[in-house]
């Protein structure tokens, strides 16, 4: 894969005048249209006529010296979750397809724009963002980072988020995260991927999985690209980011569930990524999370997901349920069997989970765990729905323990060059954000050594 620049090599690059917003768009509506590449799976949408303006409309700004950020004329992927003012949202379903369009841009969407930030074109993901693997039968499956001739799966449920980043095809994403689903693509193929603490970044005009858990985080290059798409989504200044030493960080290994079943390959990346750490000086502890075991029956009914999911399809699922994928509509069927005493004893062992999981990491800097507990799966090997749900459930589990406790975290790529993509996490109690980048930062280049 070639190398693509990260948001400040792209800002210096508009400043110098060494290119335009309207070059960085032709290049990257090029790479979609590419027919060798993955283009046709990773957008449901191209809009190449106003992004082509609006990159005219920053250039001209940027002459005049009122662009509205140093980023402004930089194109980026919308996730097919967000309205987009005038567009249908289909949320990666054909059960949205005579929808009326969006009369206004979701909150995020907005923001971006007023940043100057060009979208180019709405991502495909897992239908309504039922899942981490990222296979849509509606729109097909953009192919992973990994071994192309063959087909890996891009995880989800952000899948071609991340592609059109890996690809060129955008900067940066903007993606959801609800169990994982920026995390997961990000480390399946090699990029980074941000999950902030949740009332950081409203959720207005995002098609909703679970309001309860719904993250909303970008996709980008770097832990310095995610922290300049996050300040822009929760409203916040963008201010530099300043890596924190390795020698002296105080990180927390949880041996509770999130080492269980990893692939050799997952297991042998982190534990090198650990050791090249503690050379650095970093201070590193395996610890028992036994708050962990209690998330497994909590979500023993499907948790909020099904039963929030199920609140907002209940209509809609009886109406066109048969232009459902029934992966998607099985786990959503399942909040219709939970009662409102179920979903209540959901809120109060959350909260209690919540209090307790931070008194056990406060001495700590950080978390840090594999993003999954899996490689990459073959997108042919997941025919079967009961090796889909195998991988699937391995795929999302150790980012779902993050969004059960409230928490914000990273995924960093933590592979070598030619060798299989594994992400490493890092993840902090919700509202510890800018300690997470500035962490993040300063680990990015010494775990892969």
């Amino acid at each position: 894969m070639p190398e693509f620049p990260t948001l400040a090599k792209l800002a210096e690059d508009l400043e110098s005048g060494r290119t335009t917003a309207r070059k960085l768009v032709e290049a990257c509506i090029a790479k979609i249209a590419d027919p060798a590449g993955e283009g046709q799976r990773t957008f449901l949408h191209v809009d190449k006529d106003a992004a082509l303006a609006a990159a005219d409309a920053m250039d001209g700004l940027r002459k005049a010296k009122a662009a509205p950020s140093r980023y402004a004329g930089i194109p980026v992927s919308i996730k097919d979750l967000f309205d987009i003012r005038g567009q249908v949202t289909r949320a990666g379903s054909r059960a949205l397809d005579d929808s009326s369009p969006a009369e206004q841009d979701a909150a995020t969407v907005a923001r971006l724009r007023r940043a100057g930030f060009v979208v180019i074109g709405r991502t495909n993901m897992t239908e309504f963002a039922y899942s981490g693997i990222g296979i849509n039968p509606h729109y097909g499956t953009p192919k992973g980072a990994w071994n192309r001739t063959v087909g890996h799966v891009p995880g989800g449920s952000s899948s071609g988020a991340a592609v059109s980043v890996l690809d060129g095809m955008a900067h940066g994403a903007l993606g959801t995260d609800t169990g994982g689903s920026c995390r997961i693509p990000a480390a399946y193929n090699g990029i980074v991927g941000y999950k902030p603490t949740q009332r950081r970044v409203p959720l207005d005009g995002a098609v909703p999985l679970s309001f309860s858990l719904d993250s909303i985080g970008p996709l980008a290059r770097s832990v310095s690209c995610c922290a300049i798409l996050d300040a822009v989504l929760a409203n916040e200044p963008i201010a530099p980011l300043k890596p924190r030493p390795v020698k002296g960080m105080r990180l927390a290994v949880p041996t509770t569930i999130a080492l269980d079943d990893l692939d050799v390959e997952v297991s042998a990346t982190f534990e090198r990524a650990l050791k090249s750490l503690a050379d650095h000086g970093a201070i590193i502890e395996r610890i028992e999370m036994a708050e962990f075991h209690d998330i497994g029956p909590m979500n023993a009914k499907g948790g909020f997901a099904a039963s929030e999911s199920y609140a907002w399809h209940r209509y809609l699922i009886t109406s066109k349920g048969d232009v459902y994928d029934p992966r998607v509509s099985v786990r959503i069927l399942r909040g219709e069997a939970q009662s409102a005493a179920d979903y209540i004893d959901l809120l109060n062992e959350r909260r209690s989970l919540i209090a307790r999981v931070n008194a056990r990491i406060a001495p700590y800097d950080a978390l840090v765990l594999p993003t999954t507990a899996n490689t990459p799966p073959k997108i042919a090997d997941l025919a079967d729905d009961k090796a889909f749900t195998t991988q699937n459930l391995r795929a999302l589990r150790n980012c779902t323990l993050i969004n059960m406790i409230d928490g914000c975290a990273i995924s960093l790529p933590a592979h070598r060059k030619g060798e299989i993509p594994v992400g490493l996490m890092l993840a902090g109690a919700g509202g510890s954000d800018r300690r997470i980048f500035e962490l993040a930062a300063g680990m990015e280049a010494v775990i892969r050594v």
